[in-house]
């Protein structure tokens, strides 16, 4: 291994690259490697590098690079080159690089490195059989030693060449940095295709092309690709020979991310999808924070970290390499971490688009008010920000509009008209309608023991009607505060409303 010419690259001149096919809706895993490459390029102080492998025209979309942008503009997730931002490599979509593929294809056939392969599926099965192998086995290298006359005797036939890269017959090793040294011994892998015969370049050409091109020096990417580096350096050490580049880039295969079960993590898992998870109220840093403990820590003891506190401390050797598990709850508390650190101004702002509905964007002077009041109630409380509707909806809701949801409706009816009243006759007298009044004098009127003259009450059976008549829910924002929010007026009609009800 350390006779191949791997990078050295260390500092500013780490390159790091991520190079998404644009097809269907980000998910986590291929977030999660935008994630650690970015990091550790901003860890060293080199660069990242973002291309887009959009060459399969039945399958990408220019929607789906719009959601590629969009996810990684939303995370923080920044580029120093590539698509929307240009750079000395350009073009960066793959389906615009067409003309330098082939005239590196053209290089590599000219040197030896690349010949043409006639062979048949049927024919190589037969070879298999004829030799005592598996028929199943593949192709065998018999067609190195072609002559010129059997070449031209397959052309006159009608028959239209692949290109196969000449495999060198060594064994091709390198250090994984999150696996440690790995080889693959000479034989184990045979000569492959590189280009059709219709001339279009395979994506094993391609993209180690683009990454010597590009002068990227490290590939961080997923384990499920590891049986296909053994061939990238295999083209490297060619393109090396013919004076495309000078070193190979150090690989790391990052840990699968697994779902429920023991099974990697579904395109068709809601789970998976990044905009699930914006859509359920994640803010970007409680989503970025959690990705990043997919197959790494910051600590033993510690899961809550800032966007630059990761940066500070990743280095992909720290990576383990066994199958990361995401866990929705988990993911959910991290969030809700998140959502307490924030700013009580930012929380508001960032609530507005779950209040959709309910409130303007950007909000009215008098919802802005009431927001500003109502937010530090819920902050300490949600763990995502869809949550805000079903907390604060009622705060925007006129009386007569009010919903009750069925849970929150008193059992005992005939109690629950008895709260309503003395709650409506002591409140109706105060002057001071401030969050500490409104509770003495709920607690005077509900809690007072029998012996002293009052109801007698538990707290339960006190302010649970009251609850529901001001919020319509058997759970909300602390009671009283939302009475002081809501005004004496509307607190006092919704307890009459609700009284009617019943």
């Amino acid at each position: 291994m350390s006779a191949l010419p791997f990078s050295t690259a260390t500092g500013a001149d780490v390159r790091v690259r991520f190079c998404p096919s644009p097809t269907g809706t980000p998910h986590v895993g291929m977030v999660r490697t935008a994630l650690f490459n970015w990091a550790y390029a901003r860890h060293t102080g080199g660069k990242m590098v973002f291309r887009v492998e959009d060459t399969d025209a039945a399958r990408d979309s220019e929607e789906s690079y719009s959601q590629l942008i969009d996810a990684l503009t939303w995370l923080g997730i920044d580029w120093d080159e590539g698509v929307e931002k240009g750079g000395p490599h350009e073009p960066y979509r793959q389906s615009q690089r067409t003309s330098i593929y082939l005239e590196l294809v053209e290089r590599l056939k000219a040197s030896g490195h690349l010949y043409e392969s006639f062979v048949t599926p049927e024919e190589m099965e037969a070879r298999n059989v004829a030799n005592g192998r598996d028929p199943r086995q593949g192709y065998d290298n018999f067609e190195r030693s072609l002559t010129p006359e059997e070449r031209d005797a397959f052309t006159a036939e009608g028959r239209v060449p692949s290109l196969r890269l000449r495999v060198p017959d060594t064994d091709l090793g390198f250090h994984d940095l999150i696996r440690g040294d790995i080889t693959f011994p000479a034989g184990s892998f045979t000569d492959f295709v590189v280009v059709r015969p219709n001339g279009a370049p395979l994506y094993t050409f391609v993209n180690p092309v683009d990454d010597a091109l590009m002068g990227v020096t490290h590939v961080f990417r997923g384990e499920d690709i590891l049986s296909s580096t053994p061939r990238q350096i295999a083209l490297y050490l060619a393109l090396i020979e013919i004076g495309v580049t000078d070193f190979i880039p150090q690989y790391a295969h990052m840990p699968l991310v697994y779902g429920e079960g023991s099974k990697k993590l579904s395109k068709r898992d809601p789970e998976s999808s990044l905009f699930h998870h914006r859509e359920r109220g994640f803010v970007p840093e409680g989503l970025l924070n959690y990705l990043a403990l997919l197959g790494w820590s910051i600590a033993a003891d510690r899961d809550v970290f800032t966007q630059g506190e990761f940066v500070a401390a990743f280095d992909i050797r720290d990576v383990n390499p066994n199958p990361a598990r995401f866990d929705q709850k988990k993911a959910d508390a991290i969030n809700g971490d998140h959502i307490r650190m924030l700013a009580p101004d930012d929380f508001e702002a960032r609530l507005v688009p779950y209040l959709a509905g309910y409130v303007a964007d950007p909000p009215t002077a008098t919802e802005a008010a009431i927001l500003r009041e109502a937010a530090p109630l819920v902050q300490e409380r949600m763990t995502v920000l869809s949550e805000a509707p079903g907390l604060l909806a009622f705060l925007f809701t006129d009386t007569e509009a009010l919903e009750y949801e069925a849970d929150a409706l008193p059992k005992d009816a005939d109690q629950a008209k008895l709260v309503l009243d003395a709650s409506y006759a002591a409140l109706e007298q105060l002057d001071d309608f401030s969050t500490a009044a409104i509770e003495e004098t709920l607690r005077a009127a509900l809690l007072t023991p029998v012996e002293e003259g009052g109801p007698g009450l538990k707290p339960r059976d006190a302010f649970g009607p009251l609850r529901t008549a001001i919020s319509g829910r058997r759970i909300s924002p602390p009671l009283f505060e939302s009475m002081e929010i809501l005004d004496k007026e509307s607190t006092l009609a919704r307890l009459e409303r609700f009284r009617r009800t019943l």
